[in-house]
């Protein structure tokens, strides 16, 4: 009889992965610490996402988002050893947005330094994106672990998607992306008085303003226009909508159905850490453009 490799999937709070899936799948998330107006929360834990929406509307300052330390990873590591663990797959958010990625890397080189014998292997992924663009393949990724698939192959699977994966966000308003520095006070204001609203494009960890629209009703429109222009359903069918508002999303996700020809794969809320820089009034799509690796 084979043996099955006992193992451990391990991502970050930026994932937005359901409390049901991460439940349903096993699967460990570290929480990113966010402090608000001199007081520091830990993510999932301390308020949900509408809480946080609301929490972000009231506060004065910019809200800071710490890293993931090398010593927490660590620690991580020690306590997977301790428990048999064999294999453990981490799934980073985009290392070009977050020093997490090198401080797992750090910790896995210091794992095996000092336990140059036990066996314990590490495999760290880059998504190079954020949010459910990566947490619904880490969800695919422990089910295939669940039912069997080798290891090797479900970093290949990973490392396949995320060549391909995109995200295209907007929001309703630029003060919070103004305030988190993304957006020049000028543009934001220019934009505001203007009544203009950014399609940004996220790929391969890289943001950048694809186009404009103008109004609030041309927003989720103008994603959807956009998102025709890039999506290639012959690459994967598979796409998403999210957002920080449940009627938003909901409008967002028929108008996708009725231009793509079918669902989404899943719709979800933006978490807080995505959120601080978003702000409270964003909407996105994921979807598979072309392959770039």
């Amino acid at each position: 009889m084979k043996h099955l490799r006992k193992f451990a999937v391990l991502t970050d709070s930026t994932c937005d992965i359901p409390k049901d899936l991460e439940q349903k799948y096993g699967i460990d998330i570290l929480p990113f610490i966010i402090t608000v107006d001199g007081k520091s929360y830990v993510e999932r834990q301390d308020f949900t996402n509408e809480e946080y929406y609301d929490l972000l509307t009231k506060c004065s300052g910019i809200p800071v988002t710490s890293q993931i330390t090398m010593m927490r990873f660590e620690e991580k590591f020690e306590a997977y050893l301790a428990d048999g663990v064999e294999e453990v797959l981490y799934v980073s958010i985009n290392s070009a947005g977050s020093n997490t990625y090198n401080s797992a890397v750090m910790a896995a080189r210091s794992f095996s330094e000092n336990h140059p014998d036990c066996g314990m292997r590490i495999h760290i992924v880059d998504s190079h994106t954020y949010s459910r663009a990566y947490g619904y393949y880490v969800c695919e990724a422990a089910r295939k672990l669940k039912n069997g698939a080798d290891m090797k192959c479900v970093v290949e699977y990973l490392e396949d998607k995320f060549s391909s994966v995109e995200v295209l966000l907007s929001m309703y308003t630029l003060k919070y992306v103004k305030k988190s520095g993304r957006v020049s006070a000028a543009a934001a204001f220019a934009g505001e008085l203007l009544g203009l609203r950014p399609i940004i494009e996220m790929i391969d960890g890289g943001t950048s303003t694809a186009a404009k629209v103008r109004g609030d009703v041309n927003v989720i429109p103008g994603l959807v226009r956009h998102a025709l222009k890039r999506r290639r359903p012959d690459v994967d069918e598979t796409y998403l909508v999210g957002g920080t508002d449940e009627q938003n999303i909901k409008m967002l996700a028929k108008l996708c159905k009725a231009e793509f020809g079918c669902a989404p794969a899943a719709t979800f809320l933006i978490g807080a850490a995505v959120a601080t820089n978003t702000g409270p009034n964003a909407v996105a799509i994921v979807y598979h453009g072309e392959k770039r690796r």
